[in-house]
């Protein structure tokens, strides 16, 4: 296999919701915080990603959700590297400088011209740029072949996390379920996306095999799969 071994770890409500709302003011890890119920065993989600790969892949858009580039403190070098696809872009010049002190190594994917990642100094970023759109079975091969990833976690937004699977690159799913039902059509969820609109494009659906469900306190589950993408 040409490219890393992947993981999609995602916290999710039981109706597959992987957010409070459609807005970007609505935020599952905030929000959760504050719901009695779900609350209590929140902190079972974050030490479960304390042991993911030591690669994580994300988005620009999530980065800015979570208030990255609003960041000013120092902070402590951790021993992750991030993948960030960020082609609007929504990180800013103080975004990308924040990541670049956070993490191991930033590697800043993108079809903009102008990202701000492109100017900054820090050493410590790589930039992989694409015309009009990203190859994502390229992009994966070149983190494997160019840099040495064996192993990435996927915690991406809906629409990516769709195309990648449809793609045949996410190998297995970790998915943490929270005791909360959302509703909203609109809603984000663990695989959005484009519709599939004939039976010709049923082939892009991916079977898993369970290998492992367990029951955690405070009625949340720990749910593993691996993806039949032969």
């Amino acid at each position: 296999m040409n490219r890393p071994e992947t993981t999609l770890f995602m916290l999710m409500s039981v109706d597959g919701k992987i957010s409070t709302g459609d807005t970007d003011a609505m935020d599952f890890d905030r929000d959760l915080k504050m719901i009695t119920g779900v609350k209590e065993g929140l902190h079972q989600y974050y030490d479960l990603e304390q042991q993911t790969d030591l690669v994580s892949l994300n988005t620009g858009r999530v980065m800015a959700k979570i208030g990255i580039n609003e960041r000013t403190n120092e902070p402590e070098k951790i021993p992750v590297s991030f993948v960030i696809i960020d082609n609007e872009p929504h990180l800013t010049v103080q975004g990308v400088e924040y990541l670049s002190k956070w993490v191991t190594t930033l590697y800043l994917v993108t079809t903009n011209k102008a990202h701000p990642a492109l100017t900054a100094p820090n050493e410590n970023i790589v930039v992989l740029t694409y015309e009009g759109s990203i190859d994502l079975p390229d992009l994966f091969r070149r983190l494997h072949t160019e840099f040495n990833i064996e192993r990435i976690t996927v915690q991406s937004g809906g629409t990516l996390n769709a195309s990648l699977i449809r793609s045949g690159l996410i190998d297995h799913l970790s998915i943490v379920v929270a005791p909360i039902v959302v509703g909203g059509m609109s809603t984000p969820s663990l695989m959005d996306g484009e519709s599939l609109h004939s039976v010709e494009e049923s082939r892009k659906l991916r079977t898993v095999t369970l290998i492992h469900s367990t029951v955690l306190k405070d009625s949340y589950l720990h749910l593993q799969y691996d993806v039949q993408n032969g």
